[in-house]
């Protein structure tokens, strides 16, 4: 019995459409399913801020720092956009009267919420550190301090912002924050490698950070042996990894308060004489000083006159005097104190050997500027560059500098012959280590100060957003697809099957009507 051929290409039919159906919801399957997995976008959770108020002795400075929301190894990759230098004092400055603080703060903060989107305010945190003025006031006067922090506190709530508190810091952690930042800023935590991704540099070694500031100065590194010195370290842990870093901070040897301390010694010696010789001020140089200016001070209280009248004039005359200079200078270092003790330079503090390359920046980089060098130099240069201009009478000076300002100028003689002494007798840099220190204010467009690396220890404590991520097709239509396409293969698999069944059974017919029935 034969089939017909047009009856066969009929049943053939369905057979080839169900075969290209299955073929076709297979081949979409496996598309969209590619497509939706390698066409995904990893969209960033955005981006993170952060204000720090550096509060220190002689001015106020806020910062904004901006990290995206995901972090790495738990520290955010953190980056300055805007600085800003609140006029007027330094806070502690405020002590009688912590209301006036409001007016010169409002011109930064106005600025400050134009750089960060609207949206974001209520989640930035504002924090405002203060340095060794006011831990300086405190100790002289705890509750004039207590009033300018509540008077802080109190602007701040006004603000749109997240306020995280005013807090004094110590010496310490000053000196760590800003050993963190030049680190930072130098690459010695984070790199970008090839592939554009932050990793840790290998064997790249940390650099030591020194500060000057107005009350205080800091020096901090990793010592030769850290196992040797952990009484005299701090562990600092940033993007995994520990670090066990030296730091000690000297009260009243910021560049302000020395000098202070330095008037105070030249009037003593004067007898107590209301007209004062200073050889560290340039030639023909005359000011007038009323005793409060630098007798006030917790620094030079130990050397106040019995006849000490807070408002009682003084004036002061500059004798341009380098050796003379550099002697009386000398007098502000306890040198005798350590006793001949290894590891100890000056006021018989512990301090290991100093190794590696430095980091100075603040007052270190603002004298070396006025002396007209920067970044490395020796030893010899530096000292010949402050002979010269401890040399030069204040009408000279006057075309010296880039920028003048008299009670600046009056003072780098001064401040030079300190560094010079802090450096060398203090921390016993010598002609050889000198070169290895780099004086410099900033990396790219980020300042070095301490401000930074208390943003970068915050983050740590500031908890990370997960990645988002954004898909070609929407998930709803994603599974739509996909059960719609996969229905559609098993319906034509199954219609297959049938069909496979239905003509497997016509062939067997034939062969049955062909043993059975008889000729």
């Amino acid at each position: 019995m034969k089939t017909n051929p047009g009856t066969r290409m009929l049943t053939r039919t369905p057979s080839v459409v169900a075969q290209v159906f299955l073929l076709l919801s297979i081949v979409l399957v496996i598309a969209i399913a590619v497509i939706q997995i390698n066409q995904q976008q990893v969209l960033s959770p955005g981006l993170k801020y952060g204000i720090v108020l550096d509060a220190g002795s002689s001015r106020t400075t806020v910062y904004v720092y901006e990290w995206p929301a995901e972090k790495e190894n738990n520290t955010g990759v953190v980056s300055q956009t805007f600085k800003c230098n609140v006029k007027g004092p330094g806070i502690s400055s405020y002590g009688s009267s912590p209301g006036a603080l409001a007016k010169p703060l409002d011109d930064c903060l106005n600025k400050v919420k134009e750089r960060i989107p609207v949206h974001l305010h209520k989640n930035t945190s504002v924090y405002l550190g203060a340095t060794a003025g006011m831990r300086l006031l405190r100790l002289q006067n705890e509750s004039a301090a207590n009033e300018v922090l509540a008077s802080i506190q109190s602007y701040f709530r006004a603000q749109p912002f997240e306020f995280r508190g005013a807090q004094i810091i110590t010496g310490p952690e000053e000196g760590v924050y800003g050993w963190i930042t030049a680190n930072y800023l130098m690459g010695n935590f984070l790199e970008r490698n090839l592939w554009r991704t932050w990793v840790h540099p290998y064997r790249k070694e940390t650099m030591g950070a020194l500060d000057l500031g107005g009350a205080s100065t800091q020096i901090s590194f990793i010592p030769e042996d850290p196992e040797e010195h952990l009484n005299s370290t701090l562990q600092v842990k940033l993007y995994g990894y520990n670090y066990n870093v030296y730091t000690h901070s000297y009260q009243c040897y910021g560049r302000d308060e020395a000098e202070k301390r330095l008037l105070a010694l030249l009037h003593q010696k004067s007898k107590a004489s209301a007209n004062v010789d200073n050889p560290c001020y340039p030639q023909n140089y005359n000011t007038a000083l009323m005793m409060k200016d630098f007798f006030g001070s917790l620094c030079t209280q130990s050397l106040r006159p019995a006849n000490y009248y807070p408002n009682q004039l003084v004036n002061f005359h500059g004798t341009g005097d380098p050796g003379l200079c550099q002697e009386m200078v000398s007098l502000l270092f306890n040198l005798t104190a350590c006793r001949d003790k290894e590891d100890c330079p000056f006021n018989g503090i512990h301090q290991p050997k100093v190794k590696g390359n430095f980091v100075a920046f603040s007052g270190f980089y603002y004298t070396i500027n006025a002396l007209n060098l920067s970044g490395q130099f020796s030893l010899d240069d530096f000292n010949s560059s402050m002979w010269f201009f401890c040399s030069q009478s204040w009408a000279q000076l006057q075309f010296m500098l880039p920028k003048f300002e008299e009670k600046y100028a009056r003072s780098y003689c001064f401040s030079a012959n300190f560094i010079y002494y802090l450096l060398v007798h203090g921390y016993n840099f010598n002609a050889e280590t000198w070169p290895q220190i780099h004086f410099q204010k900033e990396v790219g467009n980020s300042s070095i100060a301490w401000s930074l690396g208390y943003m970068l220890s915050l983050t740590n404590m500031i908890p990370a957003e997960g990645k988002l991520i954004q898909l070609p097709l929407k998930p709803s239509l994603f599974a739509g697809l996909l059960v719609f396409l996969t229905a559609t293969a098993l319906l034509c698999l199954l219609f297959l099957v049938y069909l496979c069944v239905v003509s497997h059974q016509r062939k067997d017919v034939p062969r049955v009507e062909h043993v059975f029935i008889p000729e």
